[in-house]
């Protein structure tokens, strides 16, 4: 047995992909554009990590997705949280979980998917302004 893929379904592709790509850093692996059944599937993976991959379905015909945190999380490993938690804020996107504990984040997707970073090896010493941040919403 082989991990594949997560499937989360996303009501606008340009932002979603803007978040989980421009600002996460996930690659496009593949895409698949289906007009018999109204959707495009897009495949993403962590760089160098190409086989444990997320799939965005937009379904053309537009529909209301509530409940995100019902999901779950997706969880990546990063380099410098730190470092990926301010790229993400300047990037317009809220740290709902500051990581105040050098290790551990939360932010939400456009819609409202909670993804979690943790720190790769030993967590960071607490450092300003993580450390007194409080959070910011659900996540």
């Amino acid at each position: 047995m082989k991990y594949l893929h997560t499937m989360v379904r996303v009501s606008d592709l340009d932002a979603s992909l803007d978040f989980y790509c421009d600002k996460l850093g996930l690659i496009e692996v593949s895409r698949k554009e289906v007009p018999a059944g109204r959707f495009t599937l897009v495949f993403l993976a962590a760089p160098g990590d190409e086989d444990a991959q997320v799939e965005l379905t937009y379904n053309w015909d537009p529909e209301e997705y509530s409940g995100g945190r019902n999901f779950g999380h997706l969880a990546y490993r990063v380099a410098d949280i730190y470092a990926s938690c301010q790229r993400l804020m300047d990037g317009g996107v809220t740290i709902n979980r500051p990581p105040r504990d050098g290790h551990m984040a939360f932010v939400r997707s456009p819609d409202g998917i909670s993804i979690e970073l943790l720190q790769a090896g030993e967590r960071k010493a607490p450092q300003e302004p993580w450390a007194s941040m409080p959070n910011e919403g659900s996540w």
